[in-house]
């Protein structure tokens, strides 16, 4: 044989060779070098969208809703509003001291009680001999955040607030000398002013200064609070349906920020013309911010009250027409919004007021039964006639109607 013959039959051999060996390599479940069993494999899954958030980690909580638009804001902590502690200590005293007083009988918690919401539960506040004021007094509670304070706005800043009722003849009917000179008598008032107002001493200024700094203190932090800063879970479903309907009706348009109101000034009768529905005579307090301008743009124009506590501070308005919550709600609807609620309204937006209500900071109370003052005045009883000053006879304020429904 040629060597060409020879090398055919060879590689006819090998060939034969490698055919004879694969049935024995699949019996025995052996697989091409490099190569996966595909049963093996599991499959990849699909990449992710290039816009897809990642799966958050089984064990983390899901993220607290961003609140930061809301036109309502939580109220600061005290810790946060920087107050001094001394000052703070010294004007709670004098808040609840009647040594401000003229005849020593009255204190500025007479008549802004924290039992009654910082408020006065009648519709005139009672001074000194028995004389009535003319205008429903205000809370003092979280009062630090209103852009003035009075209805009429005539006080800049709570300093220059606290000096108006103990000097008016009125109220408390102080003389600021003699005022200045039973507190220098008391060797405690002389060692809390030195520490509150190191080498400047008792004087009207630093009264006012001190007093200022306590109502400052006065915040009460709510469940809204709570859910305004992410937890949904502080208020209810009813309490959210109100929130929304609150803000949704326009209400927010006066009332929001920090003190859900006390922000701006609004015309009462904006819609339609509280003043005639009322009926009875106008007032130096009826004129609101005109009093203080005697600009005629200024008329009937009022400093918005916070909602704030609203529930605990009864009578409503500044002449006190509204006793129930409600029926100030419906006035607010027909006067200010020019829209009748109906009552399932009105109670969605109680509900919403309701989680408004928050704690007074328990310090801020006094310990001295001495001038612990808890009850300034009784409560008018329902269908009496508010106590008069001398010389007069008030009428009772007239209830204000919407619709021919008396409110």
């Amino acid at each position: 044989m040629t060597a060409r013959t020879w090398g055919v039959l060879f590689a006819m051999a090998c060939l034969v060779a490698v055919v004879a060996a694969q049935p024995a390599c699949k019996k025995k479940g052996a697989e091409p070098q490099g190569t996966a069993p595909v049963a093996d494999v599991a499959p990849l899954p699909p990449p992710p969208a290039a816009d897809a958030a990642p799966a958050p980690a089984a064990d983390m909580a899901p993220a607290a809703p961003d609140m930061s638009n809301e036109p309502l804001k939580p109220l600061p902590s005290v810790a946060e509003l920087n107050l001094d502690a001394q000052r703070v200590s010294l004007g709670k005293r004098l808040f609840h001291d009647p040594i401000l007083s003229a005849d020593g009988t009255l204190s500025c918690a007479s008549c802004h009680s924290l039992d009654e919401g910082g408020a006065d539960p009648r519709p005139h506040s009672i001074g000194m001999g028995g004389k009535e004021g003319g205008i429903q007094a205000p809370t003092v509670l979280n009062s630090g955040f209103n852009f003035v304070q009075f209805w009429n706005g005539r006080a800049a800043s709570l300093e220059e607030q606290a000096g108006g009722p103990v000097a008016n003849p009125i109220e408390m009917a102080g003389d600021w000398d003699l005022i200045v000179a039973a507190l220098g008598k008391d060797e405690t008032y002389v060692k809390a002013f030195e520490e509150a107002f190191p080498g400047a001493g008792i004087n009207p200024g630093n009264i006012r200064a001190a007093i200022a700094e306590y109502e400052k203190s006065l915040v009460t932090p709510s469940r809204f609070d709570a859910y305004l800063r992410g937890d949904t879970a502080a208020i209810t479903d009813e309490e959210k349906a109100g929130y929304e309907l609150f803000k949704s009706v326009g209400c927010v348009q006066c009332h929001g920020g920090i003190n859900v109101g006390g922000a701006m000034y609004a015309k009462l009768g904006m819609a339609n013309d509280y003043f005639a529905a009322r009926g009875g005579e106008i007032t130096d307090a009826d004129l609101g911010r005109f009093a203080v301008t005697q600009n005629e743009a200024d008329r009937f124009q009022f400093k918005v009250p916070t909602l704030r506590n609203i529930e605990a501070t009864a009578p409503y308005f500044h002449d006190a027409t509204q006793e129930a919550l409600e029926k100030a709600i419906a006035a607010m609807g027909h006067f200010q919004l020019g829209r009748e609620l109906t009552a399932e309204e009105q109670a969605k937006i109680i509900a919403f007021l309701e989680s408004l209500t928050g704690e007074i900071p328990p310090e801020a109370r006094v310990t001295n039964p001495a001038l612990a003052n808890p009850d300034p005045a009784p409560a008018r009883a329902e269908g009496a006639a508010p106590a008069p000053a001398e010389g007069t006879a008030p009428a009772e304020p007239a209830a204000v109607e919407t619709g021919g429904a008396a409110l």
